[in-house]
């Protein structure tokens, strides 16, 4: 009888962070958000809190929430592209705060 080959670990972890992630709409936010806004972006802003379906957006200054306000209206309909329950986001909000480093 021959044994199978060994299976990436890759596949279990995947599989089990899948099964333990939180299911909220900000988790699958903060999941999509470096896709969806691209790196540059990603690194100074992130999503940080959510209510009744609007996500706040911490940015590094000002000047990145003004111009990411502008760009919301894309932003959210990108978002509302890859996330499943996309009704359940209403919209994005940006603010200046100091962006968590990950």
């Amino acid at each position: 009888m021959r044994r199978p080959a060994p299976r990436p670990l890759r596949l279990a972890l995947e599989w089990a962070a899948g099964a333990v992630a939180p299911a909220g709409l900000l988790a699958r936010v903060q999941a999509a958000w470096a896709d969806v806004a691209g790196a540059a972006v990603a690194e100074e802003a992130e999503p940080v809190s959510e209510r009744e379906g609007v996500v706040t957006i911490a940015c590094s200054s000002a000047v990145w929430a003004q111009e990411l306000e502008l760009l919301g209206g894309e932003l959210t309909e990108r978002l509302k592209g890859r996330l499943d329950r996309a009704e359940e986001l209403a919209g994005l909000r940006f603010r200046m705060a100091a962006a968590r480093r990950m």
